[in-house]
């Protein structure tokens, strides 16, 4: 018998793909309102992202914001808990709720057929009248091309390939973006005496990660009912005595604030808790966008040709799940990305958890979102005949 077919007996009235955060948050709200679930997931773990992620990260919410459903952060967490941590914290979630996720299974297909979905799997094919994608977004890294990037002979690569600064000891390295990654990977390197600039593309938006000994998502949580542009208006003063100018970092503050960028674009500002420190004293340089790479050369939009061995594209990521939901067209804009987090779709019986960008915290809008699933997805259970 399959590890699948172990999982998945056919009892299950709800399919949960992916076990990081929202998957092990859905899964745990389900059992809990008396939901049978399977939940399946490709890597060997719970936490897979998590477990990738460069060796620096921690949360950029601070533990008291951060818990899932029914299992707060422990006390003896720092304020921003460590990647390791949070490992730990998933892996300890899972065995306090008892989930037993089905590992090593790849995904391939969901689709509605008549009342049930059938979710095409590497090891065979599971049956449910309700589905949920947790998969996250870290699937899918977006790296731009540059014209002469073939004639680099340095090396090339997404941030998700990041780890440390050790393989980069010597060298001369230029991270692409200024969003947390790219932030917080130029701050690791230069922490660690390693050559970095950072090519900014666009404008940005920076705000303290901590103020006044306070995590700032406490501001962006009592702002939240207001209007997002509102909410920047009322917040802009204390942003800048916090951050400063950023014009004479070079660096160019975006029309709309940092609020409003997050509604308009899904763009999240850098949570500043050194970097902007380092491009001060200009330890991390700040260069424009890329025109074009020659060998061992990067040329800037404004002329400007520096070499560099390295080049780390702090790009972010852009979800599309199209392949994997081929036949629900209805409940994905055109780019793949969900219409929908957290709730019912325009397919019956289909949710996404995970996948809404918010100020206030991924990890707090996912146990909010789980929790508003696992009811919906109860009553549809309860109703059938």
């Amino acid at each position: 018998m399959s590890a699948v077919a172990q999982h998945g007996d056919g009892d299950q009235e709800a399919i949960v793909i992916g076990a990081g955060p929202a998957g092990l948050a859905c899964a745990a709200c389900l059992k809990e309102a008396g939901v049978a679930a399977a939940i399946l997931e490709k890597a060997d773990a719970v936490g897979a992202v998590w477990r990738r992620h460069y060796d620096c990260l921690h949360l950029h919410t601070d533990r008291g914001h951060s818990g899932l459903p029914g299992l707060a952060m422990p006390k003896t967490y720092p304020r921003f808990p460590a990647r390791t941590q949070v490992v730990e914290y998933l892996e300890h979630y899972a065995e306090t709720f008892g989930l037993r996720p089905c590992f090593g299974v790849n995904v391939e297909h969901a689709y509605r057929k008549d009342d049930a979905w059938c979710v095409e799997t590497s090891g065979g094919t599971l049956t449910a009248p309700n589905v949920i994608v947790a998969t996250g977004f870290a699937d899918w890294p977006s790296r731009p091309h540059w014209p002469g990037e073939d004639r680099f002979d340095g090396d090339i690569r997404h941030s998700t390939a990041y780890r440390n600064p050790t393989p980069y000891a010597g060298k001369r390295v230029l991270v692409v973006g200024l969003g947390n990654s790219g932030g917080e990977i130029a701050l690791d390197l230069a922490e660690a005496g390693v050559s970095v600039a950072v090519a900014v593309r666009g404008p940005v938006n920076i705000v303290p990660r901590d103020l006044l000994g306070f995590p700032i998502i406490n501001v962006a949580i009592l702002l939240r009912p207001l209007p997002p542009r509102v909410a920047d208006a009322l917040s802009a003063l204390i942003v800048y005595l916090s951050v400063g100018s950023l014009r004479r970092l070079g660096l160019r503050r975006g029309e709309a604030g940092p609020l409003a960028s997050i509604a308009d674009s899904g763009r999240v500002p850098l949570l500043d808790f050194g970097t902007v420190a380092k491009i001060r004293d200009g330890t991390i340089a700040v260069r424009p966008d890329i025109r074009a790479l020659d060998e061992g050369v990067v040329e800037f939009v404004d002329g400007r040709r520096e070499a560099y061995d390295a080049i780390l594209a702090a790009t972010g990521f852009r979800p599309d799940l199209r392949a994997l939901l081929p036949r629900a067209e209805g409940a994905l804009r055109r780019s793949g990305m969900p219409r929908v987090s957290g709730g019912p779709t325009s397919e019956p019986g289909l949710y996404f958890c995970g996948f809404h960008i918010s100020p206030t915290g991924q990890l707090r809008d996912i146990a909010f979102e789980a929790r508003r699933i696992a009811e919906h997805i109860s009553k549809r259970v309860w109703a059938a005949p």
